[in-house]
This record gives C-alpha cells, structure tokens and sequence, in this order.
C-alpha cells in the first residue's frame, strides 16, 4: 500500500503526498525519543507508563505531536482490547500543551487515575485502541507494534 502511495505522491497526486507526509511526521516523532511509544495516531504519538505514588497509582502519558489543548474540564483515557473496556479520568482538570518551536510540536503530559485492580487487569489483556478525549477533541491511537 505505501508503495503505491509514493508512486502516486511522485506523480503529484495531493491526497497521496499528505499520506507520506503523516507517515513521515510520526514517524519522526518515534525516532527522535528514546522511549518505547504506546501507541500512535495519524498526527501524534502516545508514551505511557505506570507509576506509584504514596499508594496511589497513575497512568502517565505524554502526547507528542499536532495534538495541542487548554482546558479546565480534564480528559478520558479509554483502552479497549480483547474483553476489556477500561476508561480512566486524568487526575488534574487543568491541562495545558506545551509548544515548542524547534521541532513545531506541542508536548502533552496527563497523569490518570487508576486503581490496583485495574493494573492487574491491564496489564492481562491485549490492548488493540486508546482513545484520548478532552475538550473537542477526539483522538484515536492503535497500539504501537515494533516493526
């Protein structure tokens, strides 16, 4: 399929030159950090981890990529795999991206909640989808599989 994108996109089909240039931005995104992505969407990249704090437990996510917000109102985090659906409430309801110029990004740091039962179970299932909602915004991520 990408190889006929990229004879289209060298013939000057528009549609097939965004599809590259999507390709290549996230792709840029996953090679220039170190870390493991969780998962990756069209415009943006998803890095996730568990964390511990005083026996309360958090998901912690950092979005990278086109996707920027300020708002009061908090977000969702929504996991969806074989037999589970487990949505998570970010812990703070004040977020705000940060953009940088340099590499024409906006970094997106939210802590959700989650309780020990929902690790155990996170961490049995397959996840195949995370949806991030806040604000308008509606983000669909695929889990991330090494290529």
């Amino acid at each position: 399929m990408k190889f006929i994108t990229k004879i289209l996109a060298s013939m000057g089909n528009i549609r097939a030159m965004e599809k590259l240039h999507v390709d290549d931005h996230t792709e840029a995104i996953i090679n220039d950090i170190e870390q493991k992505p969780f998962g990756i969407s069209e415009n943006n990249v998803l890095y996730a981890g568990l964390n511990e704090l005083g026996g309360y437990y958090f998901f912690q996510t950092v979005v990278v990529g086109q996707f920027h917000i300020k708002t009061l109102k908090g977000a969702r985090l929504i996991l969806k795999g074989d037999n589970i659906e487990l949505q998570l409430n970010s812990d703070m309801s004040e977020l705000e991206s940060d953009y940088s110029n340099v590499s024409n990004r906006s970094i997106t740091k939210i802590d959700f909640q989650i309780e020990e039962a929902d690790i155990k179970t996170l961490q049995n299932s397959r996840i195949t989808s995370i949806q991030l909602k806040a604000k308008k915004q509606d983000i669909l991520f695929t889990k991330y599989e090494e290529k």
